[in-house]
């Protein structure tokens, strides 16, 4: 069986105060949620903050995240950040190749193979972002587009520490969700796409789920045999919801 994977991307939300009641209020109220990863990714100005008050919590099993890494290690790169400025924070993972990273920041997937290519050297578990848009859907090109970006965005490297984020465009921040047969159907074959590269390494990976997930939509999402978790935005920005969906339903 896979661990379930639930991590919190807050984006451009939440400043160093909000951070740090959000994870003092969360926390003691999951400390019984020990069988899934909970992870919660703050933007960079709240790292710092976060570790802090995730070190002062006992028995915390929280793992903290960024969302999003540059891919060299230093150097005249003015606004980025590396691999080993977010380690020496605490990060374990981080979000890479997100479609608002793809398309506000042309970031392309000669990019992200680099960031992940990073984040790896610098020992992050890399969460690694794909996903169609609603043309590309409605041209019958889902497939085409998954297969590329798992290709080229794991070009020349492992699956050790990865996971891939399978989040429809289309869905996110719309209140759009892809049905449950529509998110299996592709995180199946994303399964078995990883299975032509990487053989039996494709049973282990965790392929999470993103777009519109709150509360109501998780359980029917989580029974999926190819939904090993969420990538969630809006509903991980408050407690209460974001509590209900690391609680899911175990069936």
């Amino acid at each position: 069986m896979r661990r379930p994977f639930i991590a919190a991307n807050w984006k451009m939300n939440k400043t160093i105060s909000e951070t740090q009641d959000f994870i003092s209020e969360f926390v003691p109220q999951v400390k019984e949620v020990t069988d899934v990863d909970i992870v919660i990714a703050p933007p960079f100005t709240s790292l710092t903050a976060a570790a802090e008050v995730l070190k002062l919590l006992v028995d915390t099993h929280i793992i903290l995240a960024a969302q999003d890494v540059f891919y060299e290690e230093k150097g005249a790169y003015t606004g980025e950040v590396s691999h080993i400025m977010l380690s020496e924070i605490g990060c374990k993972y981080v979000i890479i190749g997100h479609s608002e990273r793809r398309q506000y920041f042309n970031e392309t997937d000669e990019i992200v193979n680099k960031k992940v290519k990073a984040a790896k050297r610098g020992g992050l578990g890399a969460i690694l972002c794909i996903g169609e848009s609603l043309e590309e859907r409605e041209a019958d090109k889902t497939f085409d587009v998954l297969e590329r970006e798992i290709d080229r965005g794991l070009y020349e490297t492992d699956l050790e520490n990865v996971v891939i984020a399978y989040e429809p465009i289309w869905a996110i921040g719309t209140g759009k969700t892809a049905t449950p047969g529509q998110a299996q159907e592709a995180q199946a074959f994303i399964r078995e796409r990883l299975r032509v590269k990487y053989d039996n390494k494709a049973d282990e990976v965790r392929i999470i789920y993103g777009g519109s997930v709150t509360p109501d939509n998780i359980d029917s999402l989580m029974v999926c045999k190819d939904i090993d978790g969420a990538l969630v935005g809006g509903a991980s920005l408050k407690v209460e919801s974001f509590i209900k969906i690391v609680k899911f339903n175990r069936i």
